[in-house]
């Protein structure tokens, strides 16, 4: 069993290479094998000595992680019978997955290992765009598979552009945040005689051709999240409203917003995502406003506590992740749940442990909408079985208590009105209403969309009664009632269905 020795052969000719490297190579006993021909110092290195090159393995396999696992083989394959050196393009820790993977087949086979990184092409695009990693906080990323989402918030490398197909993806996806002029720097063969270093943008950097050693840098503008929450931290600072703001100024302009985010996505397909109808992407683009208006309230609210040291938006980002974690036992732990419900069940356990619940009604804000509240406090009692089983009971119940406020509003009516009155049809109103939120949620349907649907019927058949008044010259307001339901009337049948 021989050593493998892993070596980088820096970023161009051989004239680059670093001593230790140069060593490592000029020994004549070992096997060399290198991951690619196509770099200048692997083709020069082939003019004095045998190389063994993996190129041939890029079209057998397919994935890029498939053609690494064969060069470890073939490296191992050849280590079996004496020494081999291993050579990859740049330094052998920067982007290098064939070395990741030698490194962890050779340790479960028992080869010993030896690791000399030489130069990184890195080292050459701080030097050419003079940058300093340290100073900025650079970040590295794989063209071939960048994030999502995209961390655009500092100094950006993006590597491995060999092919133009791959070059197009990766200026795409950048453009899916960055504006298209975004200025970037188009790095390739750097080190070597046909080094080329070009200053273009986003648009037209699909333009140029790649080549093996193809990478692009660029300094991002303010976009994305990162963008967000610092220009909104601008705004604070330098705009006169935004300074004025507080937590309970803002607090009418976060309901609205969640309000027309609601109402956005009213608008989408009810199966939305997915069912059988292609996506209505002008009702999405609907939804992606009101998104960003309702997270802007987000980021706002959390700048002003930043302010006062309390939390900033990131902790509030990591505490939703630690809380969705740990809600989740099913995914991200022991915990089975197949079904819906057993998720649901499994939810509202560990939030009453997290909050030291006494009660199962504690917790349901006062502020929700009084549907919404209704709704939520009776999911809660049914968790522990105090629910009918089926709607028969549950509109028997709304009958009794529609009887009851008709009792009170005669009580009313027959003799004086007085604040006992008044709150015992408002009490028995309450009744009737609470009553019809369960049924609701006895048939599976949302009371809060049935109310927004017959509001949105009145409106529109309303319209229809003015209209319909206009026609004629006729005023509203001095119609009779009797009138006005004959418009009305006429404002049913008026391309509605039968019933409605």
């Amino acid at each position: 069993m021989g050593t493998i020795t892993i070596v980088g052969l820096g970023p161009a000719g051989i004239e680059r290479i670093a001593p230790p490297v140069e060593e490592a190579l000029g020994d004549a006993e070992s096997t060399l094998i290198v991951r690619t021909g196509h770099h200048p110092a692997a083709a020069e290195l082939a003019l004095d000595r045998d190389v063994i090159a993996c190129d041939d393995l890029y079209g057998e396999a397919g994935s890029f992680d498939a053609v690494y696992g064969a060069i470890a083989a073939r490296v191992i394959d050849h280590a079996a019978a004496g020494p081999v050196v291993y050579a990859v393009p740049g330094s052998a820790v920067v982007g290098e997955r064939s070395v990741s993977i030698l490194l962890e087949r050779a340790a479960e086979q028992g080869y010993d290992v030896d690791l000399i990184p030489g130069e990184s092409f890195l080292d050459l695009v701080y030097a050419r765009v003079g940058l300093d990693p340290i100073e900025s906080g650079a970040q590295i990323l794989d063209g071939r598979d960048l994030p999502d989402p995209l961390p655009l918030h500092l100094p950006t490398i993006v590597t491995q552009l060999d092919r133009p197909v791959v070059l197009a993806d990766a200026a795409a996806e950048l453009g899916r945040v960055l504006p298209i002029e975004t200025p970037v720097t188009f790095l390739d063969a750097l080190g070597s005689p046909e080094e080329r270093v070009i200053e273009t943008d986003l648009e037209n950097v699909v333009g140029l051709e790649p080549g093996p050693r193809t990478t692009l840098y660029l300094d991002p503008p303010l976009a994305g999240w990162h963008g967000l929450v610092v220009t909104n931290r601008i705004l604070r600072e330098q705009c006169p409203w935004d300074r004025e703001q507080t937590h309970h100024s803002l607090v009418n302009h976060l309901i609205e917003e969640a309000y027309e985010t609601v109402e956005a996505l009213s608008a989408l397909s009810p199966t939305a995502p997915g069912g059988d109808n292609p996506p209505d992407f002008g009702a999405y683009a609907e939804v992606e406003e009101e998104l960003g208006d309702l997270l802007l309230q987000v980021v706002f609210h959390a700048t002003l506590a930043r302010e006062v040291a309390a939390f900033d938006v990131e902790e509030v980002a990591e505490g939703i992740r630690r809380k969705l974690v740990n809600r989740h036992p099913h995914v991200f732990g022991d915990v089975t749940a197949t079904e819906p419900a057993q998720v649901l069940a499994n939810w509202e356990a560990l939030k009453a442990e997290e909050k030291q619940r006494e009660s199962l009604m504690d917790d349901v804000p006062t502020a929700l909408p009084a549907v919404a509240r209704a709704d939520k406090l009776q999911r809660r009692a049914a968790s522990v079985g105090f629910d009918w089983d089926d709607p028969t009971p549950v509109l028997a119940k709304l009958h009794e208590e529609i009887e009851e406020l008709g009792e009170a509003i005669s009580a009313v009516t027959a003799g004086e009105v007085g604040p006992s009155e008044r709150a015992a049809v408002h009490a028995e109103l309450g009744d009737v209403l609470f009553s019809v939120v369960n049924l609701s949620r006895h048939l599976a349907l949302d009371p809060e969309l049935a109310l927004r649907l017959a509001a949105d019927k009145f409106a529109d058949r309303f319209r229809i009664v003015e209209a319909l008044a206009a026609e004629s010259d006729r005023d509203l307001a001095a119609m009779t009632l009797a009138e006005m339901d004959g418009l009305w009337g006429e404002a049913k049948r008026h391309g509605e269905a039968p019933n409605s």
